[in-house]
């Protein structure tokens, strides 16, 4: 996924505005979602069994060498610490060792392809990769730590630069729903610092997924390229799961 990182860009909004995105992503993303996602329910939905076998990770991870390693070996730290806090300790610290220790790359560059959506540990064997990997590599961590996974959703959305509408960029964000209906925190990999939807008007939902479901958005592409995507996305599962995060 090709992100464009602004070296600063500050977005104005009115009110009106700001209270309208608010209920885009208080309702995260749910009209025509039934008849939709009933269709392909089937194909997107893997069972969750909720789960943290780090030694299985670590066992992995030590076949791709030290760094590969040292870097499982501070997520599983992390982890496992995280595992006594509370939610909002859990996203902060979590966010912070992806987003601080893993570096952004484009695939082409990582992969030698245009989209590639990598596993925890491919993330951490790469040492980088794009904003897809960043969300992956927050959901699984944050779900291992002990975050329900019916709170966490993976979304895609417009990023909008410098205020205007014409430099839009598509780009992934997980987003953390602390009740049901409530307007979610947005952990992304190209603002460090956790912030409420409402106070991110720069990005525009377009779709959200996790383990549980998939949901569309009021705007953005067809049925058809949701479901093309989320391939990936049932991939990524099976391999988390393999690596002990499932």
């Amino acid at each position: 996924m090709r992100a464009v990182v602004p070296v600063s860009r500050t977005v104005t909004t009115s009110p009106d505005r700001v209270g309208a995105l608010s209920r885009i992503w208080r309702v995260p993303l749910l009209q025509h979602w039934l008849g939709w996602t009933l269709a392909v329910v089937g194909l997107l939905v893997v069972p969750v069994a909720l789960a943290w076998e780090s030694e299985r990770l670590l066992q992995l991870a030590g076949r791709h060498g030290g760094q590969t390693l040292m870097l499982a070996q501070a997520l599983t730290e992390v982890i496992h610490q995280m595992s006594r806090q509370d939610d909002e300790t859990r996203l902060q610290s979590i966010n912070q060792f992806f987003n601080r220790r893993l570096l952004f790359r484009e695939d082409i560059e990582t992969w030698g392809q245009l989209d590639y959506w990598a596993s925890p540990l491919e993330f951490l064997e790469k040492g980088q990769g794009d904003c897809e990997d960043y969300a992956i590599g927050k959901y699984f961590s944050l779900i291992a730590s002990g975050v329900a996974p019916t709170r966490l959703r993976l979304v895609y959305v417009k990023a909008i630069f410098g205020g205007q509408a014409s430099l839009q960029q598509a780009h992934m964000v997980l987003a953390y729903y602390p009740s049901s209906g409530a307007d979610p925190l947005i952990l992304d990999n190209l603002i460090g610092d956790i912030r409420p939807a409402a106070k991110r008007p720069d990005l525009i939902p377009v779709f959200s997924f996790n383990s549980e479901g998939l949901w569309q958005g009021t705007q953005g592409p067809g049925a058809g390229d949701a479901v093309a995507r989320l391939s990936r996305w049932r991939e990524v599962l099976v391999k988390a799961r393999d690596q002990g995060f499932l």
